[in-house]
């Protein structure tokens, strides 16, 4: 695993980009606006996504925002003068192949969002497209897309009713309301709840507790997870077992089966 720091500077700087042993962070920095989105941070979220999971040093992704809010959303300001990611809707056919939503739900690598604060609109609809959301106390999920007279754009629609059920999921989209952590966990939109202080320090143990395991298992085991929502068991078992043949001619596996004879720790390197 890579043990040595090492941050990259981003184009617009509106995302930092961290990478500690084998953990890279990805937070949204534009704190002033409530990290909301424009078009140099989507453009450069979607390249550290992409880089974090081609990247064979990067085990675990965080993702977090900086100030007092997650993301509250796409910058207004920028929709009001036309300047903003609604102008793409004259043209008649987008390409969202390279966009944050479609980039994170095809990731192998496992993503933890470390929510904040207030996520609203597409910063709801990020935030649910993690694997795992820890959320610090403050911190709430704001489903405001129809009292803006939008729809949730970016994977809400398809991720809620997989997550909630449908009617858990048409009472918070149709309803646009706001739910605060403690709220989203009893929902089961959050993994666990923690002081606003000890979210990041929360959020990278548990990345550490993945980064420790085989990662190519871990990112196989995604896969299989992914594929699993549109197939049928029987289709599914043998993609699994598809998976597992490789995996029992990696190093990792041999080392994982000599640890546990040997009762100690073991000590994965990807291969």
């Amino acid at each position: 695993m890579n043990m040595t720091a090492r941050a990259e500077q981003t184009e617009s700087n509106e995302v930092l980009y961290e990478l500690d042993e084998g953990i890279a962070v990805i937070t949204l920095n534009a704190p002033e606006r409530m990290n909301t989105i424009s078009g140099p941070m989507l453009n450069d979220l979607t390249r550290l996504l992409i880089r974090a999971n081609e990247d064979p040093a990067v085990r675990c992704v965080i993702l977090t925002g900086n100030g007092r809010a997650f993301c509250a959303g796409l910058d207004l300001r920028k929709e009001r003068s036309g300047d903003g990611l609604s102008a793409a809707s004259s043209k008649t056919t987008l390409d969202l192949r390279n966009t944050p939503p479609t980039v994170m739900h095809a990731m192998d690598k496992p993503t933890i969002c470390a929510v904040n604060g207030g996520a609203a609109g597409y910063g709801m609809d990020t935030a649910l497209g993690c694997d795992i959301r820890i959320m610090g106390e403050s911190a709430k999920l704001a489903a405001a897309f129809v009292k803006r007279g939008v729809v949730p754009e970016s994977g809400g629609t398809w991720l809620l009713p997989r997550m909630i059920g449908w009617a858990r999921a048409s009472e918070l989209i149709f309803t646009g309301r706001t739910l605060s952590a403690r709220e989203c966990l009893d929902w089961s939109l959050a993994n666990e709840v923690v002081p606003d202080a000890e979210l990041m320090g929360r959020a990278r143990a548990v990345a550490r507790e993945i980064a420790a395991n085989a990662p190519l298992a871990v990112q196989a085991a995604k896969r299989m997870m992914r594929m699993g929502l549109n197939e049928t068991f029987p289709d599914h078992v043998h993609h699994v077992y598809l998976q597992l043949l490789p995996l029992f001619k990696t190093q990792d596996m041999q080392e994982g089966i000599k640890a546990f004879m040997e009762k100690r720790e073991p000590k994965f390197e990807g291969r």
